[in-house]
């Protein structure tokens, strides 16, 4: 038997890649231990800025000082060079996701037919139903490493479902690479019809979409999204530009215009995204059109992401704006974010909520808005909002 442990950077694509890991090594007989105690650890890596690619490699240094090996796994794994000189490590370049999870086990080595079901520690499952982008935005070198768009059979995530439903897990999300290219052509499966009869699985007490770009949102999964009771009403879609010219310098596939009316139907849900600041070209006017649109699409959190130049990508040589202004205008979108996130919660106060409870004194209500609340983790708790914090809605057991 082997210890060992997992650890995963970025999102949740790569989330789903440490879990299945982590399940082939329990599947196989070896047993998880702490990282700091584990004789074998696996980095699930990320690669999409240049700090996420920093991170990943101190995270492999930081194993690689106690464990007798390290796998290095995941998107930055496939940007050459990224791991030279670690000692104990072994860069696993050819594989990602079950592929990644069969070549480490296969280097770790079964001990016996153990076929025991694990149930992960979270409370909620993140279930892949697609890999790979086809997009080539300019900035992005996702699809350099992950490959072209490729989706899993319906039957194939359905039964994941019932099986991560039959284990426990109270939430399911559906995650992927770009999310809306998931098709099953053979089976006559879109992402609405598989996010119909995801949610109506017995059992299954919420389901969420991970992020899906604008381009996939359309009047048929607008309609499964409000159809089906299970399905949270949280969407996150990208945005990254509210500034035209600056998408196309992108190579996104949608002005601010198009993203403002696909998102209009939706407007009673929290709708997060994700912002590029200080892409090459984006001047102060740019900036402000995004920071404009931001708060009249009626986004709550936005993740900020200081432009980072990506090896391989069309903008590899390109990187204008000063880190000084990138960070300025990095803390202005934070602070806008911060105020809006705070405007949505107020209107819950007084109201109840279902709260799934993902850790002492925390949880997420129907629409994914973090509440605070002392209950059991890993119950669904109808939770009374009675004022807000800079962390989420202050709420009591109702």
């Amino acid at each position: 038997m082997t210890t060992f442990a997992t650890r995963f950077l970025g999102c949740k694509v790569s989330f789903s890649d440490a879990q299945a890991v982590r399940e082939r090594l329990l599947t196989d007989g070896h047993a998880e231990a702490a990282e700091a105690g584990a004789e074998v650890v696996v980095v699930n890596t990320c690669c999409v800025t240049h700090e996420a690619v920093s991170k990943s490699r101190q995270a492999v240094a930081r194993a690689a000082r106690t464990a007798r090996a390290v796998y290095v796994t995941g998107c930055a794994s496939r940007l050459e060079g990224s791991f030279d000189g670690l000692p104990a490590t072994v860069v696993v370049t050819r594989a990602l996701g079950e592929d990644a999870a069969e070549t480490v086990a296969g280097d770790v080595g079964a001990i016996g037919c153990v076929r025991a079901d694990h149930r992960l520690d979270r409370v909620r499952a993140f279930v892949r139903i697609q890999d790979g982008c086809s997009f080539s935005c300019h900035f992005c070198v996702i699809p350099l490493v992950r490959g072209g768009t490729r989706s899993r059979a319906a039957t194939a995530v359905l039964a994941e479902i019932r099986r991560r439903v039959a284990q426990g897990h109270r939430e399911v999300v559906l995650t992927g690479v770009n999310l809306g290219c998931f098709r099953d052509r053979a089976a006559r499966y879109t992402l609405a019809r598989l996010v119909r009869e995801a949610g109506a699985i017995e059992g299954l007490e919420r389901l969420r979409l991970s992020s899906i770009e604008i381009n996939h949102v359309d009047d048929d999964l607008v309609a499964a999204l409000r159809e089906t009771p299970t399905v949270s009403p949280h969407l996150h879609v990208p945005l990254q530009s509210g500034d035209d010219r600056v998408l196309r310098a992108m190579g996104r596939r949608y002005t601010a215009a198009q993203f403002l009316a696909k998102l209009a139907p939706l407007r009673d849900f929290n709708l997060t995204s994700d912002v590029i600041v200080g892409f090459p070209g984006e001047d102060e006017d740019a900036f402000a059109a995004t920071l404009d649109l931001v708060e009249r699409v009626g986004l709550t959190k936005v993740h900020v992401f200081p432009y980072s130049p990506r090896p391989g990508t069309r903008t590899a040589t390109d990187d204008t704006v000063p880190v000084v202004e990138k960070r300025r205008r990095g803390a202005r979108l934070r602070a806008l974010s911060t105020e809006l996130c705070r405007r949505r919660w107020t209107t819950k106060v007084g109201m109840t909520d279902r709260v799934l409870v993902d850790r002492p004194g925390r949880g997420y209500g129907d629409d994914y808005t973090p509440w605070l609340v002392e209950a059991p983790v890993g119950a669904f708790v109808t939770a009374r909002a009675v004022d807000v914090s800079e962390e989420g809605v202050l709420a009591v057991a109702a």
